[in-house]
This record gives C-alpha cells, sequence and structure tokens, in this order.
C-alpha cells in the first residue's frame, strides 16, 4: 500500500491553464464541456481541474494502477469518475467528446517511493514495476527467461544505455550461477558492479530501471495509441496536454504533434488533395525554476500543448 506516500504534481497551474483556458463565469449558460484527465496519478491535476470546472462540467479520468483507482474513492465530486483502465483504452470514449486531454506521462511519487512497487534501485523490494499488479508479468519473471540479445535491446533501445550488451550478459550469467534475479537491490548492485563508469550523481542503474520499467509496462506503444486515439476524442478546438519525463517520450510527442500540424502531401499522387494538417502547435513549456528547486523530480519535464483545428 501507498498509504501516507505523496505526490507533487509537475506543471499544475502552467497544465490546467492550458487545458481549460479562459475560466468561464459561475452563472455561464455554456454547454457542458467534457475533459480527460488521462493519467489520474494521485489526482493532483485533477482536483485541480475539478475546482475550475462548471456545475455542467464532467472529468473523466483514467488509470492502470489499482492504487491509484482506490485513491480516487476520496474524490466525491458528482462531476467525476475514473476508469481502471491504461489511457491506451482513450478511444472508448467516443468520437468529439472531449473540450481537452491531459497526460501527465511517467511514474508517480507514491509509486516510486513504495519498495513493494519494485520501480526504484533506492529501496530494497520486489522486482515488479507493473504499473497494473493485476496483469502482465513482473520484470523479475521476465528476466528469469529472456535471452540476452533481447536484454540486450531493451536495455539499449529504452534505456540509451551503452553498456546495455554487458549488463545483459552479467543478468543472464547470474541467472546461471546462482538463479534469477528477484529484488531492485539485487539488479541495481549487479549494474553498479557491471558500470565502471557514469555520469556525476547519477546511479549506475537509473538507465536499465528504466528501460525495464517503459519495457514491461509497453509504456511508449500505449502513448503512441493513446496519441492517435486524442485527435478523434478531441473536438473541434479541443486542447491536448502531454507531459513528458524523458527523451524517448518527449520525441514521440514532438513528432506526433509535429506530424499533425502541417498538410501532407503524397508524393507518389502528386495532383491528389493534402492530408489536412489537424492539429495547432500551441507551444512547449518546461518548469520554472522555483519549481526545479523545489521539486527536482520536475527538472527534466516538458510540456507540450496542441489544439484540434479539422
Amino acid at each position: 500500500m501507498d498509504s501516507g506516500l505523496k505526490h507533487t504534481s509537475v506543471l499544475l497551474n502552467e497544465a490546467v491553464d492550458a487545458l481549460l483556458g479562459e475560466p468561464a463565469a459561475a452563472d455561464s449558460q455554456a454547454p457542458a464541456r467534457t475533459f480527460v484527465d488521462a493519467t489520474f496519478g494521485r489526482g493532483g491535476h485533477t482536483r485541480l481541474i475539478l475546482s475550475r470546472l462548471l456545475a455542467q462540467d464532467r472529468l473523466m479520468a483514467f488509470d492502470k494502477d489499482q492504487a491509484a483507482v482506490a485513491s480516487a474513492a476520496e474524490i466525491t465530486d458528482a462531476r467525476f469518475s475514473i476508469r481502471h483502465q491504461g489511457f491506451d483504452r482513450l478511444s472508448e470514449l467516443g468520437h468529439s467528446v472531449a473540450s481537452g486531454i491531459l497526460m501527465d506521462l511517467g511514474v508517480s511519487s507514491p509509486q516510486i517511493d513504495d519498495a513493494s512497487r519494485g520501480f526504484s534501485f533506492r529501496f530494497d523490494g520486489p522486482l515488479d514495476m507493473r504499473m497494473d499488479t493485476t496483469s502482465g508479468q513482473s520484470v523479475a519473471q521476465w528476466l528469469a527467461a529472456a535471452p540476452t540479445a533481447q536484454i540486450t535491446e531493451v536495455i539499449r533501445d529504452y534505456g540509451e544505455e551503452r553498456f546495455a550488451g554487458a549488463i545483459a550478459k552479467a543478468i543472464v550469467a547470474r541467472r546461471q550461477e546462482r538463479g534469477p534475479i528477484s529484488t531492485t537491490t539485487e539488479l541495481a548492485q549487479l549494474v553498479a558492479d557491471t558500470v565502471k563508469t557514469r555520469e556525476p550523481g547519477q546511479n549506475p542503474a537509473t538507465r536499465t530501471f528504466q528501460a525495464f520499467r517503459i519495457f514491461i509496462n509497453a509504456e511508449l506503444e500505449a502513448l503512441q495509441t493513446a496519441l492517435t486515439a486524442s485527435i478523434d476524442v478531441l473536438q473541434l478546438q479541443g486542447v491536448l496536454v502531454v507531459i513528458s519525463f524523458h527523451s524517448l517520450e518527449d520525441r514521440i510527442v514532438k513528432q506526433f504533434i509535429a506530424g499533425h500540424s502541417r498538410d501532407v502531401y503524397d508524393r507518389r499522387v502528386p495532383f491528389a488533395a493534402p492530408k489536412v494538417m489537424r492539429l495547432l502547435a500551441l507551444g512547449r513549456v518546461k518548469p520554472s525554476a522555483s519549481e526545479v528547486a523545489a521539486n527536482p523530480r520536475s527538472r527534466s519535464a516538458i510540456m507540450r500543448i496542441a489544439q484540434r483545428i479539422a
């Protein structure tokens, strides 16, 4: 359980301001709007959004983490609902239903700080890392049988780790000699023993832990699916807000917005009408120096904003 573990939402006011736009008058007779918090986490963004919505508005949230869904039960606002699903199920909401969609990617502080979840090398715990502990393989289960080549590929591609091959060989050698790795401490020590150089201030296991978490949760594939669905779920003039925390995520978001922010011509059919741009890029925001000082985990965050225009 993560009772008592706190989470500080990154770019909290900036994200909600971008999502909701100019505040409407409290007595507004405007049509009801629907917003989506596609990654509830511990509800920091959700609670601020609800505080700014009109009585007729609605907010729907997604999260595949049971603990997050359980914490959402504390919210008694009738305008709010949550689904125990990942945001890759976003398309199930239907076509042109949302005035805004917020995606806050990555792992929440309660997930990181709960040793039983196995996300962090700072705590000794089972090597799990699943966002949804009710389904799928844990990292330990996968590593118990994964071949060297696959482990290498995962660490290299999702962790951008230059020592991926050496780490993978060490994991398999350890498995053959003493049995599979089952705890975070065992993995962190093995990586530290294998990686002899590292950037100042960074734990040698940082990239490997990131890689395994992304892989075991299919995070990048889920992000691609959610982004693709977002255009159809958004209404015209609806806003997409995405906060990412590492270069792999941000590259996907940046390329997605850029790819839909221009008319695309098919060079094979030069006289055909172009594929019309559907998004307008509205900007890129990073945390302020004061936010980074107060919450060091925010330092790598990048928020990108776009609007559906077609």
